[in-house]
């Protein structure tokens, strides 16, 4: 078969040629490394985002005053005019939507959370009602989220993150001891599963009380207020939705020809809105790397244009001899090929390994994405074609008398 001695004569071509090819080679690492570094860190990124927002369940849904895809400060001031919600919108939503099978009231602010002499300072505190667990389908590491009776009484207890447990009980039981929040002190009663960090930011720097007992210790403020429900099923969401809209509509007293002034969010929403918000950011890092693989490129063109140069005389033998302007075409072609798809797999290698450090630091998760590999391998290929054709017709079109004449 012709294929395979062609392949033999570009690799043989390339090994005679060690420090060129080397060069080139490394020009196309440096491209695709890259390149792969940042997909592969906002992969990392982005999957973490969605299993954070998995965790809301596929038929689950937030109500918030202010929410949504806000695209201009104007907006926004627009949606901070709304009014507030009061003591009785989860009621009024349980009675009047039947398709719900649980509504959790909920709101947060920050506050300083202290053990013996041991302090943390800006920690989220969430006030939230009984059946808020079930609803957001959080794991227990240790002990047990408050109960409807805790609610019922304004117990003063405590459900606390992984990194609160860390910081303020290195090495002890936290359960059964006290902490204080603001000016009265809480019994931990449970202790959440890690959730790791996104972006850096801690997803376990949090608190969580009974919501009875937060209004008692910080107030009700019904513009911070916000709902978790849930649809008795995926295929109901929709409708359960509709029905929340009709109940908040009515007891808000929103005009038929006006817009809701209130936002319903689910999982897909929230992330629809995030990958909106950061399309632009994420083409133009991907963007911008791009180009140091079209960079990559253009040198083995010039390379491959050099090496036809150089090769003038043996390029004319061959032809003597009885090789045909495919077999030419398709030697010089394998030998972009070879050297760009070895550049590309050595880079998407060395790019995953840079991410995963990068990602690392910010304490972060990611593995190899198919998709990022298939596309880089494409890629790679591409580029040898691309930029290897041209050095391939030229090669391939030499007259033989001009190239054994060739000094």
């Amino acid at each position: 078969m012709v294929a395979p001695s062609l392949v033999r004569l570009a690799l043989g071509a390339l090994l005679a040629h060690r420090l060129r090819s080397g060069l080139t080679l490394l020009g196309i690492v440096v491209g695709f490394t890259s390149v792969m570094t940042i997909i592969s860190a906002l992969e990392g990124m982005m999957g973490a985002i969605e299993g954070r927002l998995e965790r809301l369940g596929p038929a689950t849904f937030i109500v918030v005053r202010i929410g949504g895809f806000i695209t201009s400060y104007e907006q926004w001031m627009e949606m901070s005019k709304r009014k507030a919600f009061h003591a009785e919108t989860a009621e009024l939503i349980e009675a009047g939507c039947d398709l719900c099978e649980r509504v959790s009231t909920a709101a947060s602010t920050g506050a300083k959370v202290k053990y013996g002499n041991t302090a943390m300072r800006d920690v989220e505190i969430r006030g939230a009602t009984f059946n808020y667990i079930d609803i957001i389908d959080a794991e227990v590491a240790q002990g047990r989220f408050h109960s409807h009776e805790d609610d019922l009484s304004r117990r003063r207890v405590a459900f606390i993150g992984d990194l609160v447990r860390e910081t303020l009980f290195e090495g002890l039981d936290p359960l059964g001891k006290s902490i204080r929040i603001g000016g009265a002190k809480y019994t931990v009663i449970g202790v959440g599963e890690k959730e790791g960090s996104i972006m850096g930011q801690s997803q376990d720097n949090w608190v969580i009380i009974p919501f009875p007992a937060y209004v008692k210790e910080f107030g009700f403020n019904g513009k911070e207020m916000y709902f978790f429900v849930q649809a008795e099923s995926v295929e109901q969401l929709d409708d359960a939705m509709d029905q929340v809209r009709v109940v908040l509509r009515s007891d808000r007293h929103v005009p038929p020809d006006q817009s809701d002034d209130f936002s319903l969010l689910t999982a897909d929403n929230l992330l629809a809105a995030l990958n909106a918000l950061t399309r632009l950011f994420r083409l133009g890092l991907v963007g911008i790397s791009s180009i140091s693989v079209v960079v990559g490129g253009i040198v083995v063109m010039n390379i491959m244009m050099v090496s036809v140069t150089e090769r003038t005389r043996e390029i004319g033998i061959r032809k003597a001899v009885g090789a045909r302007q495919r077999h030419i075409l398709l030697q010089f072609l394998f030998e972009a090929l070879i050297t760009t798809s070895s550049g590309g797999l050595v880079g998407i290698v060395f790019g995953y390994v840079i991410a995963r450090s990068l990602v690392g630091m910010i304490d972060m998760e990611i593995s190899p994405s198919a998709f990022a590999i298939v596309v880089g391998l494409s890629i790679s290929t591409g580029i040898g074609i691309i930029f290897g054709i041209y050095p391939a017709m030229k090669a391939a079109r030499l007259d033989p008398i001009k190239a054994l004449s060739y000094e």
